[in-house]
């Protein structure tokens, strides 16, 4: 489902359609644009922010209605993240993962159950790679070992390991916090903010029943359930570039009728630049539209109660691919024509410029993976892991 942007500052009145408050969805919007450089700062969104992101919906967004979450139509929670990308990179990556309840819905019922007690806000956390051997004890698992890139994971209620891998999916571990020790090393170019520091995992025990396979079936029968964990855990991490995108252009457009430093005309007075502009925005919306739809389109298949096939899940996977890149072009188009005043550091489009080109570095989001998209295309079996 698509919105225009008047839609969206109209949305901002009231309480929209998934019973989100609207106007605290714009305050805590508004927050994150104030607080961006204090998250870079401390390397990390600090608990009172991961609070304010329960208030509006984000860590109950993939929770089970049956346990009292909102589990939230794909396309709602992607267009959240792109809001939020839009005022900080950052917060948009570490609220991301409010999407986690798709892929712990693999752990077992009673778990589950225990995990909900007290409320259906629950933030996970993951450092899932490398892939450390456990050790099967009787009824579970012996854990040591060291894992990377663990974003949000100081503000998070639960950690989860990598232990394993079975079909290609890694075995996950599920710790509370004070289990887990947090090793801050995260000096890094851009999303500094996140917070993906190295977790470790010093001889503990862990029973069985608090391990799931990520990306394997989940134990919960509601539709959200069924779209694809692995597919919709890349979606959320590429939209974030959506919002860096549109908040570069936005910029841009700020800028366009300063004076330059050099005394040259005025950015709307260029006409190279009003056609990379137009052609900025047209690669944006394309990229956008296909996003969505196919979103929609997998969602509403699933509502009609058909199985996902590989092709759909394929074609999730692309279209979160290609919005990373287009997001990121979109990015380097607005800085380049920008000219010499981006290239300082406290500029805004120096953040969207780092943010945008770490969000393609992930793993789900690298254009390698074009080959798996590729062959399902052509009736090749893809790599393990990719559907």
């Amino acid at each position: 489902m698509l919105r225009s942007a008047v839609a969206q500052q109209d949305a901002l009145i009231g309480v929209d359609d998934n019973g989100v408050d609207s106007l605290a969805f714009a305050q805590v919007l508004e927050e994150v644009r104030q607080r961006r450089d204090e998250f870079d700062s401390r390397s990390h969104v600090p608990r009172d922010m991961i609070e304010r992101f329960k208030q509006v919906g984000i860590y109950r967004a993939a929770t089970p209605k049956c346990y009292g979450g909102d589990a939230l139509a794909p396309a709602r929670f992607l267009e959240m993240i792109e809001r939020i990308s839009e005022a900080d990179g950052s917060a948009g990556w570490v609220a991301s993962f409010g999407s986690a309840g798709v892929y712990l819905a693999a752990l077992p019922p009673e778990t589950l159950a225990e995990l909900y007690a007290d409320s259906p806000d629950l933030v996970f956390a993951g450092g899932l790679f490398p892939l450390q051997p456990a050790e099967a004890v009787d009824g579970g698992w012996q854990v040591n070992g060291t894992w990377k890139f663990a974003s949000g994971c100081k503000g998070a209620d639960l950690l989860g390991v990598g232990i394993g891998a079975a079909g290609g999916k890694p075995r996950t571990a599920v710790f509370r916090p004070e289990q887990v020790e947090i090793i801050e090393n995260w000096d890094v170019v851009g999303l500094k903010g996140t917070g993906s520091h190295d977790l470790r995992v010093t001889n503990k025990h862990i029973d069985e029943r608090w391990t799931f396979i990520r990306g394997g079936a989940a134990t919960i029968d509601e539709p959200l359930f069924r779209y694809p964990s692995i597919a919709y855990a890349a979606q959320v991490l590429a939209v974030v570039n959506l919002g860096l995108a549109r908040a570069a252009l936005d910029e841009i457009s700020r800028m366009a009728n300063g004076g330059g430093i050099t005394g040259a005309p005025k950015l709307s007075d260029r006409a190279y630049v009003r056609i990379e502009i137009a052609k900025a925005e047209a690669k944006l919306a394309a990229a956008r539209s296909f996003f969505y739809s196919t979103t929609e389109q997998v969602w509403e298949s699933i509502l009609a109660g058909n199985p996902v096939t590989p092709e759909q899940t394929s074609q999730l996977r692309l279209s979160a691919i290609h919005v990373s890149q287009a997001g990121a072009a979109v990015v380097q188009s607005a800085y380049s024509l920008a000219g010499t005043t981006a290239i300082y550091l406290r500029h805004p489009l120096q953040r969207y410029l780092r943010d945008s080109m770490v969000v393609t570095q992930h793993a789900f989001l690298s254009e390698g993976l074009y080959d798996g998209a590729g062959s399902v295309f052509l009736g090749v079996p893809p790599f393990p892991g990719y559907i």
